[in-house]
């Protein structure tokens, strides 16, 4: 066992078990919150590492081990989080931390089989949550494949409301243009929450003007934002094609939600044994055996007049160069999946779109769900996105009792600074809240911020 200075406990006492690029972005997310940790991993030198950097608890050996765990401290645990490569390994930790202590239980599960029986695992096993990156992933690519104007697409109240972000081109209306003009002449029914201007970040007020190059976040129902892009000039139609380079289980993600879109998919994939399998999985794609990287053959099978190219391979390098490539020769919508995040200012300045983060979207759902763990009993966090390189937070709160902040029109809330109440999820109903708009118990409300680590509804006030 590698023994680091144990911290002053301030948090939730948390088993993490797994230390590899989801792992670690785990530890990293949830220690800067006040966290803590324990982790197991097979890896000693692994283990050595992480607890020394993070200051944290770290133990070697199996993690689904009755005596591992009772080591690690699973008696007073709050929650053990199962992240291995396994997903068997991933199931067994739960439910042997289920039997031996009085805590909650994440596993993440990634195999098609088991993603598909998700909640009865789930409620069998009585698991707090399953989370599959992949599956997320395809999700978050599929709403951007939808809206293919937008650079990220985040849902929130349910599928009810989405946060849509896009770069104001050259030219464009909004370029000069105030919010509150915005708000007032062209577009009532959306909120502009989030404007990153020259790498800072805003939460702008009405008087604030927007110019070329501005990447703007906006809030508004799936159709209301659609019209308002359409409104300013951007082509907002769903692709009908899609080249996706990588038969992962993304891929098959992804294509399995586009197919039922109505959107042609065709999947270029180097092992013969799993296009064999994505056949049969998928009958409805087109599956070619091939070198994705390889130009020519991309040219062979039309990236030149594909409407969306989306790179899904392991390695992130190919990813990168796969989208620059794409960029160059077609007028396709892109979107690369990044794994690693060491480089990611480096990645950033390449413009390459539309990027998705797979661990960051496993990371994001687990914080929220530990937040709201240890929440007040005001409200509760259904949903929690970074934004702009985690300088902006997006989160969604049920409110479940009377507080502060209820029945109190908002502009006689004292709320913080740099902070907005972007939409209010009202028994199924988008607001998008003005001055005299009011939160009522039931709501859920979803708020726009760039402090951090927010738990509860009443963080909003001054």
């Amino acid at each position: 066992m590698f023994k680091v200075r144990k911290p002053v406990h301030t948090g939730l006492n948390i088993i993490i078990v797994g230390c590899g690029k989801v792992g670690a972005t785990l530890i990293e997310q949830l220690r800067k919150e006040g966290h803590d940790i324990t982790i197991i991993d097979q890896n000693a030198k692994k283990v050595n590492e992480i607890a020394n950097y993070y200051d944290i608890m770290g133990l070697a050996g199996n993690g689904a081990s009755y005596n591992v765990q009772m080591e690690a401290g699973i008696a007073e645990a709050d929650l053990i989080i199962a992240v291995t490569n396994s997903d068997e390994l991933n199931l067994l930790c739960c439910t042997v931390a289920k039997q031996v202590g009085n805590c909650a239980a994440i596993a993440r599960v990634r195999t098609p089989d088991y993603s598909s029986e998700a909640s009865y695992l789930r409620e069998t096993l009585g698991l707090a949550m399953i989370i599959n990156p992949e599956l997320e992933a395809s999700k978050e690519a599929a709403r951007i494949l939808y809206l293919p104007t937008a650079l990220e697409v985040n849902s929130f109240a349910h599928g009810n409301a989405e946060m849509v972000k896009f770069k104001i081109p050259k030219g464009n209306v909004l370029s000069g243009m105030s919010i509150a003009y915005l708000g007032k002449n062209i577009a009532s029914d959306i909120l502009i929450c989030a404007v990153e201007r020259n790498k800072e970040v805003y939460i702008p007020s009405g008087n604030f003007q927007m110019e070329a190059g501005d990447v703007i976040s906006f809030v508004a129902t799936r159709k209301c934002g659609k019209h308002f892009l359409e409104d300013i000039g951007f082509k907002t139609h769903q692709v009908k094609n899609t080249m996706i380079i990588g038969g992962g289980k993304a891929s098959y993600y992804l294509a399995k939600q586009l197919i039922h879109m109505g959107i042609s998919v065709k999947i270029i994939e180097q092992d013969k044994r799993r296009c064999e399998e994505l056949s049969v999985l998928l009958p409805k794609a087109v599956i070619i055996n091939g070198d994705g990287t390889d130009p020519d053959l991309l040219s062979e099978e039309g990236v030149e007049y594909v409407e969306s190219f989306i790179a899904l391979t392991g390695i992130d390098e190919e990813n990168i160069l796969l989208t620059l490539h794409a960029r160059q020769v077609s007028k396709a919508k892109i979107i690369t999946k990044i794994n690693r995040l060491a480089f990611k200012d480096v990645i950033s300045g390449l413009d390459l779109g539309s990027v998705i983060y797979p661990r960051y979207i496993t990371s994001e759902a687990i914080i929220a769900y530990v937040r709201a763990k240890k929440n007040s009993m005001n409200s509760n966090i259904e949903t929690l996105y970074h934004l702009f390189d985690h300088r902006v937070e997006a989160i969604e709160f049920k409110v479940y009792e009377a507080s502060k902040v209820t029945d109190i029109p908002l502009m006689s809330l004292p709320l913080k600074k740099n902070l907005l109440i972007s939409c209010i999820n009202r028994n199924g109903s988008i607001i998008i809240p003005s001055g005299q708009d009011s939160i009522q118990v039931g709501d859920s409300v979803m708020i726009v911020t760039t402090h951090t680590g927010f738990q509860d509804i009443l963080d909003i006030l001054a």
